[in-house]
């Protein structure tokens, strides 16, 4: 058997494992007959062994056979010719997906391990496992992404996933609302991606990412668009990577994120999600190439959100929010180097964060214990040595920088009083003028009193 026909057996494989597993989780849920605990444990892992297999042997082929590229193509879904769009089903195998699948299976492996216990004779014990395969199914996708339209679709079920397990507790309003906050970020950054999608169609008569990047292997692929074009198109991507990767100003839902259960919040936004939009702009970093002011505003970008982090992080009062921002600072860092052009520099620290935030968080809920058996031990709080931080900035400083820290930023209140709440109150009042013309139509009276104020309870409730 040639090396061709174990790409079309292992290839497969890694995307088909994650999908069966959610087939037979989701059905079964469905049917309203689901697993036992140990069942579905013994199937996710059994998935995640699979996938995992899979990936390392495309991996090995591919040293074996001195083969950087490797393409898989499930045909031509949509085609319309005349407007230039075709919907194409195509995973691609290179330094870039390769690695980041591998650490999705392996991290995820762990994750659904740590789960199976932490979560045992939990009454959501099935649901967080569904939505779980939901997750890795787009992780797997959107890595292994050949097109834009691929990508975007793992990048859906992605943000599906995430938003549905932040709510996770929904017998609480907190988990709730937060998760249609993290929800609402979601849109706009996915709404950015798809402009971005539309815009690429027209430009390149395609979607795949051999035009967006060129025809070479990652990274030394050119891309085939003007200065004017990448910096367009670039612009919209980096706006869908800050708002998954909680970038500024988009950084306000990854404290709220933190209302799921411990191993969403491991695997989403310490490890995994969190890293999608700087994956995002290694796969298209030939496009920063093509214009200056786009690497520099990336370089910006990273940074403010680096500096952001490392503050807000030093004043959070629970852990799993301080390791959320501390995250954050490293992503902000990762996202500097795409800039710089240091994508195996990005590419690596990506991969050792991921692990090193996986293992915090997972540690989190026995720290605070320990933590606090040594407290009893010694009689009293553990001695706490000035940072350097204290001793070299000005209390008036520190002052002000704590209260800056302790708002987070005043993102939150910024973005519901200058994006949410115009759009809220033009949705009001098409609302309002909707009603009139069907009560007019009806020969009814305005009903003038039904016309509440939906931007004051939309904003009060995303507070």
């Amino acid at each position: 058997m040639t090396s061709g026909h174990l790409f079309n057996v292992f290839g497969p494989l890694v995307v088909a494992a994650p999908a069966l597993l959610l087939v037979l989780l989701g059905t079964a849920a469905l049917l309203g007959r689901p697993f036992p605990e140990k069942t579905i444990s013994r199937l996710t892992q059994a998935a995640v062994i699979l996938g995992l297999l899979g990936a390392v042997a495309v991996l090995a082929l591919m040293l074996a056979a001195d083969r950087r590229l490797v393409t898989l193509t499930m045909g031509d879904w949509i085609v319309l010719p005349g407007q230039h769009f075709h919907f194409t089903f195509k995973f691609m195998f290179d330094r870039l997906s390769v690695p980041f699948v591998i650490l999705s299976f392996a991290l995820c492996g762990v994750t659904s391990a740590f789960a199976s216990k932490y979560l045992h004779r939990e009454p959501g014990f099935g649901r967080f496992f569904v939505l779980f395969a939901v997750f890795l199914l787009g992780m797997v996708v959107t890595s292994l992404a050949g097109t834009i339209e691929t990508l975007f679709a793992g990048w859906e079920l992605v943000g599906l996933s995430s938003a549905l397990l932040v709510g996770f507790f929904h017998e609480r309003s907190g988990p709730v609302r937060n998760g249609l906050r993290v929800w609402t970020v979601y849109r706009v950054a996915d709404a950015a991606f798809l402009i971005a999608t539309v815009a690429l169609h027209h430009l390149t008569s395609g979607g795949d990412f051999v035009r967006l990047t060129g025809s070479g292997p990652w990274p030394e692929g050119q891309a085939l668009l003007t200065s004017n074009q990448a910096l367009f198109i670039g612009l919209l991507l980096l706006v869908a990577a800050a708002g998954k990767s909680a970038l500024v100003p988009f950084s306000g839902w990854l404290p709220r994120a933190m209302e799921g259960p411990t191993p969403s919040s491991a695997i989403f936004y310490g490890a995994l999600s969190v890293h999608l939009g700087a994956f995002l702009l290694l796969r298209v970093s030939p496009l920063l190439e093509q214009s200056l002011l786009l690497c520099i505003a990336v370089v910006a970008l990273g940074l403010v959100s680096a500096w952001f982090g490392a503050v807000t992080a030093r004043v959070q009062s629970d852990v799993k929010s301080a390791i959320a921002f501390a995250s954050l600072t490293q992503v902000g860092i990762i996202v500097a180097e795409i800039g710089c052009g240091l994508r195996y520099i990005a590419l690596v620290h990506m991969i050792g964060h991921a692990c090193l935030r996986t293992l915090q968080l997972l540690r989190a809920p026995t720290l605070l214990l320990d933590y606090h058996t040594l407290e009893n031990a010694i009689g009293g709080r553990l001695p706490r040595q000035p940072t350097m931080w204290e001793q070299v900035v000005p209390e008036s400083m520190r002052r002000r920088l704590y209260r800056f820290a302790l708002e987070r930023g005043f993102f939150d209140a910024m973005l519901t009083d200058y994006f949410v709440r115009p759009f809220t109150r033009v949705f009001e009042w098409c609302d309002a003028m909707e009603r009139r013309w069907t009560d007019f139509l009806a020969g009814e009276q305005s009903r003038e009193s039904d016309s509440l104020d939906l931007a004051g309870r939309v904003a009060e409730e995303l507070r």
